[in-house]
């Protein structure tokens, strides 16, 4: 069974070498997700990471290499610490934090990719098949791009109960409210965590978790959410 649940978001800007004058501002956030990612490698020295992606559902190897190279700067990163594979530039994000994350940690990582727009049903399915597997279970995905007239997405202002309605359930390691998660409303705040949330709400449903909120912000108008559950 899962030994562990971790969220962290998906901001380039996590990694050092890309942080540039954010290095300052979200220095607590990336010191949220690395005291994350410890715990969860603790807990288990094989991942399985869900992300969101566009090219839709598919399982990513952990012989696999990526790079940053598209967000400014060529840090490689691997989910499989001892993986020679050639590097694939085009990795995608949620697997690149996940790789980023791991390679503190010392762990071995499988993704499994959803499309943004899966609906509830297909990702909660996807959670419950992943529920009985012996692994750290590593959920990466952002919040509302639309906190500020600034952020990517420009001001919405249903962002902000959006995501407190999501630091809430994972606060609470609450599987059912995330499982509630309006796909639509999802999509028209840019909350790419959505798909992801709700495979998380699949497999932890039935089991009795604690929850651990360590972030919950919007720095540049974009939510982001660290948090650990333990069974």
């Amino acid at each position: 069974m899962l030994s562990m649940i971790v969220v962290l978001p998906q901001p380039p800007l996590l990694v050092p070498e890309l942080a540039g004058a954010a290095a300052a501002e979200t220095a607590d956030l990336r010191d949220a997700c690395r005291r994350a990612a410890a715990r969860l490698g603790a807990a288990a020295s094989t991942w399985v990471a869900v992300g969101a992606d566009a090219a839709g559902r598919r399982t990513v190897d952990p012989d696999t290499r990526g790079s940053f190279v598209g967000f400014g700067a060529d840090v490689v990163v691997a989910l499989d610490p001892s993986s020679t594979a050639p590097v694939d530039p085009h990795l995608p994000l949620p697997l690149l934090i996940a790789g980023w994350a791991a390679a503190g940690a010392g762990a071995r990582v499988r993704g499994e990719l959803v499309a943004p727009d899966a609906s509830p049903r297909e990702c909660t399915e996807l959670g419950a098949s992943l529920a009985d597997e012996p692994v750290g279970l590593l959920v990466v995905g952002d919040g509302s791009a639309k906190h500020t007239l600034k952020a990517p997405g420009h001001l919405d202002e249903r962002s902000g109960p959006f995501d407190d309605a999501v630091a809430a359930a994972l606060h609470d390691a609450d599987p059912a409210a995330l499982a509630a998660l309006d796909p639509e409303l999802g999509r028209e705040l840019w909350a790419i965590g959505r798909a992801p949330w709700q495979v998380l709400a699949g497999a932890a449903a039935g089991r009795a978790w604690t929850g651990e909120l360590l972030y919950s912000g919007a720095p540049y108008g974009v939510g982001y959410h660290v948090a650990v559950w333990t069974p």
